[in-house]
This record gives structure tokens, sequence and C-alpha cells, in this order.
């Protein structure tokens, strides 16, 4: 009999747990970790509370608004408030047992979930992760301090849907992907040919200058010829009246020599000239004119 009181006065409360001690049925005082001493028939321990942290996992299901089972995945975390007297008791008493404290707990934490799920469509979902979070801290922050206890963190690791659901989520992803990338080629199809197209008319344009220089060059090379010309043939003509000689016969030179390279560059073709004295008289003339008009344009 004493043997057995004596084991009946011992107590032992393990590092990070607080024993509660009840007299008759009544809240009486907390034990401390380590051996302590209790009233044996008279003192009861009615639990051991842990003040470590401890954590949840949970895997359950909810419905979106537009009738799509999404499937959550996860963690709580929490530990006692406080290790103050009317937090432990809280804690040791307001549930009849352990059970039924994370079957609330639990009970609580998916109805949060499900309650902001259901307000939302099934595209939203898996952007809402944050949202989700904060929605249940709210509401669960409240009912466990109540309890006794803290909410240290509560975070959802996975979120997903029936399989049909992801496939068609997929299906959209991929024609997303398919439908970027074609504008992108599209986009860059078109800044190549309209590249191309600037370079074609700026090299159009550069032609056009260049042909357009060229052309006033050779304009101005066959003016200064002619007029060097014009002005050799008008020196040799007034060399030729201070001679004496009749200027015409200059002309009749040169008739004569072009005749002459005609027929040397002819290759075989034959070309008609009128040799009559009539024709050399018509071409005479002709040459004196031409003669006259250069002269009367290089005094002016």
């Amino acid at each position: 009999m004493i043997i057995f009181l004596l084991f009946q006065t011992i107590v032992l409360v393990k590092q990070g747990h607080v024993g509660v001690v009840t007299r008759f049925g009544r809240y009486h005082r907390m034990l401390p970790p380590g051996i302590n001493l209790k009233w044996p028939l008279f003192d009861n321990v009615f639990s051991k509370i842990s003040i470590q942290h401890r954590s949840i996992e949970l895997e359950f299901q909810a419905i979106s608004l537009d009738q799509a089972n999404v499937n959550f995945k996860s963690l709580i975390l929490f530990a006692a408030r406080n290790e103050e007297e009317d937090t432990l008791k809280k804690i040791a008493f307001r549930f009849i047992d352990e059970k039924s404290f994370m079957q609330t707990l639990i009970r609580s934490i998916e109805g949060s979930i499900r309650s902001f799920v259901a307000t939302k469509k099934q595209s939203e979902i898996l952007t809402l992760r944050q949202d989700i979070v904060h929605a249940v801290v709210e509401h669960l922050e409240e009912s466990l301090n109540h309890w006794g206890f803290h909410l240290l963190d509560l975070q959802i690791n996975d979120i997903s849907f029936d399989e049909a659901i992801m496939r068609s989520m997929s299906q959209v992803v991929s024609s997303n992907n398919m439908k970027a990338a074609a504008e992108n080629e599209a986009q860059a199809q078109f800044i190549i040919k309209t590249r191309a197209a600037e370079a074609e008319a700026k090299a159009i344009r550069v032609k056009a200058e260049a042909e357009k220089d060229a052309i006033n060059l050779k304009g101005e090379g066959n003016a200064l010829f002619r007029e060097k010309i014009a002005g050799g043939l008008a020196s040799a003509g007034n060399i030729m009246e201070a001679a004496g000689v009749d200027p015409s016969f200059m002309l009749y030179t040169m008739w004569l020599d072009t005749m002459k390279n005609v027929a040397v560059n002819s290759h075989g073709n034959i070309i008609s000239f009128d040799g009559s004295m009539e024709g050399f008289e018509k071409n005479l003339k002709q040459m004196q004119l031409v003669n006259k008009v250069l002269v009367e344009k290089n005094k002016h």
C-alpha cells in the first residue's frame, strides 16, 4: 500500500509539456516539467499539455464556382499562445479530448478554403494561392486564440484538378503558346519584309540619284565638248580668213574626213553619199550656215 501511494504521489512531466491537476474534478494547479508531487486519491493529472510547435497535414477537395473539383494539400503549424495559466486552462478544458480539438481544427480549415473556392472560377484558383491563405488565416486566427493557441504558419503546398481538367488546361496552355509563337513569327516576317522593302526602296533611290548625276555630268561633258569644238572651228576660221583662204575649204576637208572615217569603220556596211557637185554644194552651204551660226554664237 505504501509503495502504491508513493507511485500515486510522484508525477513525471516531460520537457515541453505542462501537467494540469484537478482536485475532486475541479482545476487545482499546473505542474512544470520534471518530477512533481501530488496528493494521492485527492489530486488527479487531468492532462499533459504540449507547449511545443505542432503541425497537421491536410488533403481535401473543394468545388469551384464553375463546378470543378479542386484538390488541396496544406500544412498548418500552430502552438500554445503562451505559457500563462489562463491560456493553458483554455487548452485543457475547451474540448472534451484531443481528438475533438483536432477534428474541429481540420474542419475549420477545410470549411474556410471551401467557402473561398466556391466564389472563384477554376481558371482563377491557381493564381489565388496567397489570397486563399490570407482568407483562411483571418478566419482561423480568431478561433485558435479563443482555444488558447496561436497560428504560426499555413501553407498550401499543392493545388490540382481532376485529370480531365488538367488535360484541358494543358491543351489551353499549349494552344496559347502556339498562338503566341505564330504571332511572333508573323511579326518577325513582317519586320523582315518591311526592312527588305525599305532597303530596296533606298537602293532604288540611290541608283536613281546616281543615274541622274551621271546624266547631268554626261550632258555637261557633251556641252563642254561641243563648246570646245565650236571654239576651235571659230579660231581656225579666223586664221584661214587672215591667211586669205576661204573658210569653206576647212568645212570641205572635214566633210572628206568624215566620209573617210565612215568608210574605215563601216565594217563592210554600204553607206551611200551624194558625191555629185550639186550634192557637195548643198552640203557646203549647210556647213557654211552652221559655221556662221557658230561664229555668231562665239562672238556673243
